[in-house]
């Protein structure tokens, strides 16, 4: 077991974007990071790049968050080097743009299986840890888009107001053991998947946030880092926007 006095997070999606950004935040604040992805050379890279500033090497795990098996082997395997867990950040998830009528049913299913399942999965295990020492946080990124809706997206808004539903429950539930559940809502964030959006869809949606710009991963990560730590202790149940007054 790799005995450590550092407080001991979960990220998944935490190779790019946010979830990168999450990371990066976090491993200034001396944090034993465990970096979940699908793509196992860039959660290297990063943890190489983490390490060679001085914070403690992360673990990395890359596995498809919609094989409940490796969740549960990715757990095991936290205890086992760990021993605990105090924070746990369900970042990961997956985008489906598609009018009804023109939905795949396997597309519903991917959507669903990575955006709700394996965050109720992941939440599961990480309570059982935490609550071993009576406290601890997780924060679940949801979306505008979730408490909204938007034409267009109608499974990925579904999946994500289904996530903010189990935020809220998990909150109630967890509370007695000490564990803190929140939810932080992005809006339009500048990131490798939004600039790949033409021009002027770009443009519109930017043209939609009141404070006339994207919001920049840094943005949410630093939301997310204060929402793990010792100044949010009396902040749970909670689904915190992050869009620059965006008008969905």
């Amino acid at each position: 077991m790799d005995r450590t006095t550092a407080p001991v997070v979960l990220v998944t999606g935490a190779s790019r974007g946010i979830g990168r950004a999450i990371c990066e935040s976090l491993a200034t604040d001396s944090v034993q990071l465990v970096m979940v992805a699908r793509d196992g050379p860039a959660l290297e890279a990063l943890a190489e790049e983490l390490h060679a500033r001085g914070a403690a090497k992360p673990m990395v795990a890359a596995i498809d968050l919609a094989d409940t098996d490796a969740i549960a082997a990715l757990f095991k395997e936290v205890f086992s080097r760990f021993g605990r867990l105090d924070g746990l950040v369900n970042n990961a998830g997956v985008l489906h743009e598609g009018l009804l009528g023109m939905i795949r049913g396997e597309d519903i299913d991917r959507v669903l299986a990575v955006n709700v399942k394996a965050p109720l999965m992941t939440m599961q295990y990480a309570a059982r840890m935490m609550a071993r020492a009576q406290r601890g946080s997780i924060v679940n990124l949801v979306s505008i888009m979730g408490a909204n809706g938007a034409a267009g997206l109608s499974v990925y808004a579904a999946s994500k107001a289904a996530l903010i539903g189990a935020t809220r429950s998990a909150s109630k539930e967890l509370v007695a053991r000490g564990i803190r559940v929140n939810a932080v809502a992005p809006g339009f964030i500048d990131t490798d998947m939004t600039r790949t959006m033409p021009e002027a869809a770009y443009a519109k949606r930017v043209a939609s946030i009141s404070m006339g710009r994207a919001g920049t991963p840094q943005e949410v990560a630093d939301l997310v880092a204060f929402l793990l730590g010792d100044h949010s202790t009396y902040i749970s149940g909670q689904v915190i926007g992050v869009d620059g007054q965006m008008v969905v």
